[in-house]
């Protein structure tokens, strides 16, 4: 049996989500002897292993279930997945996806033999009419140039590169460090609109943009490693109203504690001023239900003051500044 493609999920917690993912590989149109499926989950989870081990023999491809040895975060679980897999050519998806049945033919009938090479699907990620500001920001995969929720490496790209920067321990700008890092070896992205893949919108709790703001420590890594390209294909200029609403906190609170009170009420107002511009903007395309209205105005008051200080944690740890 010669595996053409390996598939690599790296999963955690969530084995509903992960048998969606696997039922929708279990109808590829590419033969099931032609590929292997590696779930990485993140840290030991011996239960994992045996409600996989339990239901492998249902799928028609080969299913290997795999643990790191801590928890260290998806690029961790990737990095253990493609340095296990048989094939040369490695696909990743997540297990919140859901690949169409020609995804893995169609990287296999553009890879031609490639020894260095990488390929990026099309994602689509499903929205209803009037989105919330969360489903908003996830329906953006859809336009990146590389996500590992739809890609595919050869082996032999990943060792040139190194693969998975595990500095990155959670699920956020460890795809865009990998494309940085082919970008930097000349190593050609080719884009394959053949590869499809679907990424549903989970549901989200309340206020969940507000768990989000501690990725921002990860930006500095990437712009720490790759600052022109951060620039150029993440953020272009710095987060300029954060750091002023932040700054008009402060003023109103040292103006106030010396008595300069039309100071720090004129400092407030702007503040609020600019807090309110925010959550217009993030209402413009959303949902205008009074729940998720509530939800913006409350979290736009907060949001500019959490992304700072993961920000400034993140110039902390990794000794690089980041406006």
């Amino acid at each position: 049996m010669h595996i053409k493609i390996s598939v690599v999920i790296p999963t955690y917690n969530r084995l509903n989500l992960l048998f969606n993912c696997l039922d929708a590989l279990n109808k590829q149109t590419l033969p099931g002897s032609d590929f292997e499926v590696i779930v990485v989950n993140d840290g030991p989870d011996k239960e994992m292993i045996e409600t996989i081990n339990y239901q492998k023999d249902y799928y028609n491809f080969q299913l290997f279930p795999r643990c790191t040895a801590e928890k260290k975060g998806p690029a961790a679980a990737r990095n253990l997945g493609w340095l296990t897999a048989s094939a040369q050519l490695v696909a990743f998806t997540d297990d919140d996806c859901l690949p169409h049945a020609g995804w893995l033919k169609g990287f296999l009938d553009h890879h031609h033999s490639r020894e260095l090479a990488a390929y990026s699907g099309k994602t689509i990620v499903p929205l209803y009419p009037q989105p919330t500001d969360f489903a908003l920001n996830t329906s953006r995969l859809s336009k990146a140039d590389f996500i590992t929720a739809n890609c595919a490496c050869t082996k032999a790209a990943l060792f040139k590169t190194g693969g998975f920067d595990e500095r990155f321990a959670m699920a956020w700008r460890e795809d865009s460090d990998l494309e940085f890092k082919l970008m930097q070896a000349n190593i050609p992205i080719f884009r394959n609109e053949a590869a499809v893949v679907v990424h549903p919108v989970r549901e989200a709790a309340w206020g969940v943009s507000l768990k989000e703001q501690c990725k921002g420590i990860y930006d500095v890594l990437l712009f720490k490693k790759y600052p022109e390209l951060y620039r150029q294909k993440i953020q272009r200029y710095p987060i300029w109203n954060y750091y002023l609403i932040v700054l008009l906190a402060l003023l109103s609170l040292y103006a106030l504690l010396l008595g300069y009170h039309r100071t720090s009420k004129w400092s407030v107002s702007a503040m609020l001023l600019l807090m309110t511009c925010f959550a217009l903007k993030r209402l413009q395309k959303t949902s205008r239900s009074a729940k998720h209205i509530t939800e913006m105005l409350v979290t736009s008051a907060i949001i500019p003051f959490l992304s700072i200080y993961f920000r400034i944690r993140g110039v902390i740890r990794y000794r690089k500044l980041l406006f």
